[in-house]
């Protein structure tokens, strides 16, 4: 039994597709194939069915996924071990952040990160995407979470983890008292807008645009809670991450206007044109397996 079955064994459990199950071994789907068949024949059991919907773990399966992800967890724990014995990860990485801890799966990075690589310390410092992209361009940050609508930068490595869903919020009040908003009257209210170096602020502008206006600065948040209160409070406006809306709009602090969506990216940054530690590389594979 060799650790790349097991692992391919969870990898068709938690994708429940051999296809994708085959793209995060960074193999291929019949090779995924041939070792859950070797690994099924040297066990005695079946591991999965096929249905419609695609690889159902059986019973035995279900048992022993468990078992397959303890032993992957030691064999990672051991490998970092005589990493540390070799003193492979230490020192300082300057770690850019944006928006909320939770959305970034920052505690799941830190905690894996503290258990493989003790010597390695994080100095986090969070900032909007924009400056936070150019502050790795000029190597003041050694990496970054960043929201981007860019597939490429120059210079930088740049993986997407996760799209992230953009949308249009009203103080309750003011949703009350125009219940058929069109974008056109929309884009005449009071707005809570952000900086230039925010993301957000391109999809304002291409919202304004759409409805042939241009977006003029006013009443500005740097962040997402002062987004989401200045919002609440009944000063205008304002675009949030979809998660944060429906979370405020459950609470009853705002209303989520239906007529407008808009998607961006979080992504990794990290220099591509220079020599990265091996500190900075023990947080890319934690983050990047973060968001496997």
């Amino acid at each position: 039994m060799e650790l790349y079955q097991l692992k391919t064994f969870v990898a068709i459990a938690q994708e429940g597709s051999l296809t994708r199950a085959a793209e995060r071994v960074f193999t291929s789907a019949p090779a995924v194939s041939a070792q859950l068949k070797a690994l099924e024949d040297e066990l005695g059991v079946k591991l999965f069915e096929r249905t419609p919907r695609g690889m159902a773990l059986t019973e035995a399966g279900q048992r022993l996924l468990d078992e397959a992800q303890r032993t992957l967890a030691s064999a990672m724990r051991m490998r970092s071990a005589a990493e540390q014995l070799r003193g492979a990860a230490q020192g300082v990485v300057r770690f850019g952040t944006v928006v909320d801890p939770v959305a970034l799966r920052l505690g799941d990075v830190l905690v894996k990160l503290s258990e493989r690589h003790p010597q390695v310390t994080l100095q986090l410092r969070q900032g909007l995407s924009y400056e936070t992209l150019a502050a790795v361009q000029r190597g003041e940050l050694d990496c970054a979470y960043a929201l981007s609508d860019r597939e490429a930068v120059d210079g930088l490595e740049l993986r997407r983890l996760g799209a992230v869903d953009l949308v249009v919020t009203l103080p309750p009040p003011l949703a009350q008292a125009h219940p058929d908003l069109t974008i056109d009257a929309l884009t005449q209210l009071p707005w809570v807008g952000t900086p230039p170096s925010c993301v957000l602020r391109a999809h304002l502008d291409s919202l304004f645009a759409a409805a042939g206006r241009e977006y003029r600065q006013g009443q500005t948040a740097d962040s997402e809670s002062a987004m989401r209160s200045m919002v609440a409070s009944g000063l205008g406006a304002g675009l949030l991450r979809l998660d944060q809306a429906l979370q405020a709009e459950r609470n009853g602090e705002l209303t989520i206007w239906k007529g407008w969506q808009a998607h961006t990216w979080l992504c990794w940054l990290a220099p591509a044109d220079r020599p990265r530690s091996v500190a900075v590389e023990a947080v890319r594979a934690t983050v990047l397996e973060a968001w496997a």
